[in-house]
């Protein structure tokens, strides 16, 4: 992954929620804020930790949770420019927990900063009823695929989420994961998703390969899949 610029931060600072706050807000968020890098692969945030709020400058990020037996189910997904940690922020720790699915670049944003700034603003704290909002519809949509997708469904449409966001300019489609994280982000089992992926494999759609999986055909992927509706 290449360095990481200051110009990256400002472009992923306006292209997010954060770039309809007032300009002193931003400037003092921006000033406060630290860059780092993770590798791929890195729990960033785990259930019950300390409130925590950062922006993706670049990246891929899976939050998720976790049953007592140990199974995952995927909540979200967060990609360049998105932001995460705005409800922690207000409603304090949750049990979700944060993975880096690719290497990434995460933007601190200063708790205090952002809620002191809603106290005595009404344009930051609609700014931030808005982020929430944004983040209830999309858990809704995620939630219909975990319940109501079949586990097939829920394989052929992580490919594609995956896929589509670490493929880069004239590259081809293909998600770099491997079968138990593909069997935790859809809530199933490694041998379960193996014959899925067999399935797929003898239907020509997708090739398969060590810790990744390359699509042949994605509209045929997509029509295995159920797009959920929006809301």
């Amino acid at each position: 992954m290449t360095a990481v610029t200051d110009h990256d931060v400002a472009y992923a600072v306006a292209g997010s929620f954060l770039g309809k706050l007032p300009p002193e807000v931003v400037d003092e968020l921006v000033a406060q804020g630290e860059l780092t890098d993770y590798p791929a692969g890195t729990t960033v945030y785990r259930e019950g930790a300390p409130p925590r709020s950062v922006l993706v400058v670049r990246g891929l990020l899976r939050v998720f949770m976790t049953s007592p037996e140990g199974r995952q189910v995927t909540i979200r997904y967060a990609r360049d420019r998105d932001v995460l940690g705005i409800a922690v922020i207000v409603g304090g720790p949750v049990d979700v927990s944060v993975q880096t699915l690719a290497p990434s670049s995460l933007f601190s944003i200063k708790a205090t900063v952002l809620t002191e700034a809603a106290r005595r603003d009404a344009r930051v704290a609609w700014a931030v009823a808005e982020e929430l909002n944004r983040r209830l519809y999309a858990t809704l949509e995620q939630t219909a695929i975990n319940a109501f997708g079949s586990v097939k469904q829920r394989v052929a449409a992580h490919l594609l989420d995956l896929a589509s966001t670490q493929q880069r300019p004239e590259g081809r489609l293909v998600a770099r994961v491997s079968q138990q994280e593909l069997a935790d982000a859809v809530g199933s089992v490694r041998e379960v998703v193996a014959r899925i992926l067999r399935e797929l494999r003898l239907a020509r759609i997708v090739a398969t390969g060590p810790d990744s999986v390359l699509i042949l055909d994605a509209a045929q992927l997509h029509d295995e899949s159920w797009p959920p509706t929006t809301l």
